[in-house]
């Protein structure tokens, strides 16, 4: 079984477990009805008028490879693996960003919200906006750069708004600001390296 910490916002404590399979496909996995590790063990927590549940997976490695073939992940958004040499800046993306670029921020203590929403969902993007530039500015980071978060669209991702650190997921059926503020304070800079600096693109082409 592994270990889990439910996230509570609002006072509230972690309500009931929800079952969940893995899977991994394309780039990364299924995910089910929870977030997709390895035994389907998951804490639904308290998401506000969202649906949310956070979940820590095992360390799937961290080692450098080619952008092809495109490494597969256990979980849906992936949360580690072994991903590409450059890893993507933090900041917010229009288009989606290969999750080969995305597990190397995540290495570097970086936290990822992605979102899937086919017909547009313009006020909850501007929530999660607002959501990160109120988070705590991260010292380490050199200018223009205030903190290791990344904000993307995924098309891959099999529920409307999730978040990922280093072997840890949060998946939502909406945007609920406080939240993810709340998973991104308890799991902001606990990859395996503490990095801020910036290795632009090119980003690998991803079929």
């Amino acid at each position: 079984m592994l270990g889990l910490v439910g996230l509570a916002c609002g006072g509230s404590s972690p309500a009931a477990s929800a079952p969940g399979t893995g899977g991994v496909g394309g780039q990364s996995g299924s995910g089910g009805g929870a977030a997709g590790d390895a035994d389907g063990s998951a804490i639904e927590i308290d998401g506000g008028a969202c649906s949310a549940i956070v979940a820590q997976h095992p360390d799937e490695g961290a080692f450098h490879v080619n952008c092809t073939p495109v490494p597969t992940y256990g979980t849906n958004p992936p949360s580690s693996g072994n991903h590409y040499m450059t890893w993507a800046d933090y900041k917010t993306y229009d288009a989606p960003v290969p999750w080969g670029h995305l597990v190397h921020s995540l290495e570097h203590g970086t936290i990822v919200v992605v979102y899937n929403c086919p017909g547009g969902c313009p006020d909850e993007v501007a929530a999660a906006q607002a959501m990160i530039d109120a988070l705590p500015v991260d010292a380490t980071c050199t200018a223009p750069t205030k903190r290791r978060v990344i904000l993307a669209p995924d098309p891959l991702l099999d529920v409307r708004w999730a978040a990922s650190a280093w072997t840890w997921t949060l998946r939502a059926t909406c945007f609920d600001a406080p939240t993810f503020s709340a998973f991104a304070k308890a799991h902001y800079d606990m990859g395996r390296e503490d990095l801020c600096g910036e290795l632009h693109e090119p980003f690998c082409v991803v079929p």
